[in-house]
């Protein structure tokens, strides 16, 4: 069998799907917000419209202004006069410099400058009606209750104080790009003076320059000024203590700086060690000969070393000597009488090697003692210096204190005599960093109103204020628009969409009633009402959308052949009624047995339609006071049966009649009787007796009004009502504007009916 499953339940897609769902979830998400413009399109035209409309009045009333702009630069070099320019370039001027000279140029200071130079407070454009609108428009807010209480005319103080706004309000600084040029702007409405304005205020900020500069040097020259009296007296007080000093403590000083002590302590220094070098040099001197002596016959080098002419000779004698006595002792013998003569020889030249090696031993041993001698002297002369240098040593350190304070006083006075002749040159004749570079001139072209720009604006900004309101005004509408949010809501089918019916009260119909008797009048409803729409146009699209619901009943309903529906809604007056009625109608016009029962025991407009005239019912059948037959009317054109409510008056404890067994019997004998049974039950919110009914309803038709009906209270509703969630046959979405419907869903199959249900030859009566 077929089923409709609700949204809840349906099957997750497949991870391949996963793109094709996102592209779709931006398709919808962009048709949805083309669907909120073309609902909301008269309030978004409206306010854009309106926002417009300002722009134009107040471009209309806004007179033209022209903006004339002049150029000034700051000097980077900064050319010094009257001195030598200096040999190490001057760091470039930083960016808070600039910014600096911009605040100064807006300054009040400049400002006012301008005003009295120009006379600016007797000129009706800054003071009087020629300010700006919207300027103008405040200031007579904030001052009209100081206009009622007096009609003086304004004080100098105030007429300042009105151009001083308006001036500032009209002129514009700044900084070109990162460049040092400024770009001084004023707006007024004759071209002229707008140039003229722009031009006095650069005249203004320069001669401010040139002002401050003059008063910083001279107040600087001033204080220099007693600042080089005062250090030229400590520096001179300095200078002769130090004098004082040195003639109190007998220190002297050489001409190389130092104190004459300290230079006799350096050249006896410088002596001593030369004197130790040379009493070293003639120990050694002595020491060599002393070993040479001892060691006998010097040799060849020894004998060089000494530099003896009578050593080197002897000593020669001395080896032919040896040689010869050797040659003898071997050719004729140690005894031989030549022999021995050679060796007699031999001894008396080393007896003289040996006196002459002692006459140079004692001349270097006089050497030696005269060299210490002098080391001596020179060692007790550097003691004695150095004793004499000790006992200054205080005083030196005293006067190196004294010299430091002197050279300290004198260097600042040096450094403030240098600054003051600047600040003197400088006084005399002030240097200027910055000049006029582009002067302004008078403009052609009106720079505002901006009219291009105004109404762009307006016109952008009517039109997200538009969108907002519109989108405020969406996401405000708690009411069901769509078929998508009820079952996103309910988590069930929106089974039909049904268009709103108007009531035809045409004359009465004529199908045989006469013939029927008395009983048979009170059953017929007049020809073209609303409660039976569904078979007197039986090809409208409120028909096909009832038919619908009977496939979903078929389809989705209990497995019974007899079935009892009920038709219920959230509040009064949302049309369940009348789907009751024309739904009851439709089933038994196509042959199947049907009985519409009126179960709004509280309010039975069924009855009260139907058969107002009718004196029992159902709740004289359900008491056991009346028979069924007895109480039931008969619709003779469709074969309805209607069982009207039988209420006189109102009733206290309804619930209880409908929550009673008998009215379960009496339901389960009405299965027996007919084939569907459609009972109109109360609206849930106001009163308890749809879920007392719920014990013999086998499924429910939920009727929710179209752009009526809460969202949030009907899905409080259902949950808290189980008995009737659990057995929800579908929704059921009543008076539909079509013509609006499709600015929410657009050509969804509901709203393509005319289209479509035309080419089956079809036309909707």
């Amino acid at each position: 069998m077929l089923q409709i499953n609700p949204l809840g339940n349906m099957p997750a897609a497949a991870n391949g799907d996963l793109g094709l769902q996102s592209d779709l979830s931006v398709i919808d998400l962009v048709h949805s917000a083309i669907g909120m413009v073309k609902r909301q399109s008269w309030t978004i035209l409206v306010i854009t419209l309106c926002a417009l409309s300002l722009g134009a009045l107040y471009l209309y009333i806004t007179p033209p202004s022209y903006t004339a702009i002049g150029t000034m630069v700051i000097d980077t070099r900064k050319t010094q006069f009257l001195k030598e320019q200096p040999t190490v370039a001057t760091p470039p001027v930083d960016a808070g410099a600039v910014q600096t000279e911009v605040e100064i140029l807006k300054s009040p200071k400049i400002s006012l400058a301008v005003i009295d130079a120009l006379q600016l407070t007797h000129d009706p454009e800054f003071v009087g009606d020629g300010q700006d609108l919207i300027p103008r428009w405040i200031g007579s807010l904030l001052g009209a209750q100081s206009i009622m209480k007096s009609d003086a005319p304004p004080s100098e103080a105030e007429l300042t104080d009105r151009a001083l706004a308006t001036f500032e309000n009209r002129r514009s600084v700044v900084r070109a790009g990162s460049t040092y040029v400024m770009e001084i702007g004023f707006r007024s409405r004759d071209p002229a003076k707008a140039a003229k304005i722009a031009n006095a205020i650069a005249d203004a900020y320069l001669k401010e320059q040139l002002d401050a500069r003059y008063e910083t040097a001279r107040r600087g020259g001033g204080w220099l000024q007693d600042s080089l009296t005062k250090l030229r007296t400590e520096a001179s007080a300095a200078e002769r203590a130090v004098v004082d000093f040195k003639r109190a403590n007998n220190i002297v000083e050489s001409g190389k700086g130092l104190l004459v002590n300290e230079q006799q302590l350096s050249e006896l220094n410088t002596q001593l060690i030369t004197a130790r070098a040379s009493t070293a040099e003639a120990k050694a001197r002595l020491d060599r000969v002393d070993a040479v002596i001892d060691q006998g016959l010097p040799d060849a080098s020894v004998a060089d070393g000494l530099k003896s002419e009578v050593i080197v000779r002897l000593r020669n004698q001395y080896v032919d000597y040896a040689a010869r006595e050797r040659i003898f002792s071997a050719r004729y013998g140690q005894n031989h009488l030549a022999t021995v003569n050679l060796r007699t020889q031999m001894q008396e030249i080393r007896r003289n090697i040996d006196d002459q090696m002692r006459k140079i031993a004692e001349s270097y041993k006089s050497d030696y003692e005269i060299a210490s001698a002098r080391e001596q002297s020179l060692t007790n002369s550097l003691k004695g210096v150095i004793a004499e240098s000790q006992s200054t040593n205080s005083a030196q350190v005293k006067l190196l204190e004294l010299e430091s304070a002197a050279q300290s006083y004198r260097t600042i006075y040096d450094s403030f005599l240098q600054r003051y002749m600047d600040a003197v040159q400088q006084e005399s004749f002030p240097i200027n960093d910055s000049r006029l570079i582009g002067p302004a001139i008078a403009p052609t072209k009106q720079s505002q109103p901006n009219n291009l720009m105004v109404m762009g604006m307006t016109g952008a900004g009517g039109l997200a204020f538009g969108f907002c309101l519109a989108l405020f005004r969406e996401m405000s509408d708690r009411v069901f628009r769509t078929g998508s949010q009820v079952e996103e809501i309910f988590k069930t089918n929106c089974v039909t969409m049904l268009p709103g019916l108007k009531s035809d009260k045409a004359s009465p119909r004529d199908d045989g009633a006469s013939d029927r008797g008395p009983a048979a009048t009170r059953a017929v409803p007049p020809v073209g009402d609303i409660l039976r729409h569904a078979v007197d146009s039986p090809f409208s699209q409120f028909a096909e959308g009832l038919r619908l619901l009977q496939l979903v009943a078929d389809l989705n309903g209990p497995a019974k052949l007899n079935r009892v529906i009920g038709v219920t809604s959230t509040l009064p007056n949302e049309g369940k009624s009348t789907i009751a009625s024309n739904f009851a109608h439709l089933i038994a016009h196509a042959g199947e047995r049907t009985i519409l029962v009126d179960c709004d025991l509280r309010n039975p407009s069924l009855t009260q339609k139907i058969a107002p005239d009718a004196s029992i019912g159902l709740v004289h059948v359900i008491a056991g006071r009346a028979e069924i037959a007895d109480a039931m009317l008969t619709d003779p054109s469709t074969g309805l049966h209607f069982l009207p409510a039988g209420v006189t008056g109102k009733l206290l404890h309804s619930n209880k009649i409908l929550g009673s067994l008998a009215a379960k019997h009496f339901f389960d004998q009405l299965r027996e009787m007919f084939d569907y049974v459609i009972v109109d039950l109360p609206p849930i919110v106001p009163i308890v007796d749809t879920r007392a009914a719920a014990n013999f309803i086998d499924s429910f038709i939920y009727v929710i009004e179209w752009a009526r009906t809460n969202r949030r209270l009907a899905q409080d509703t259902l949950q808290k009502t189980p008995e009737v969630r659990e057995r929800l046959l579908g929704v059921a979405m009543n008076k539909v504007d079509l013509a609006k419907m499709s600015r929410y869903e657009g050509d969804v199959s509901h709203f393509s009916y005319h289209e479509s249900y035309a080419r089956y030859g079809y036309v909707e009566q």
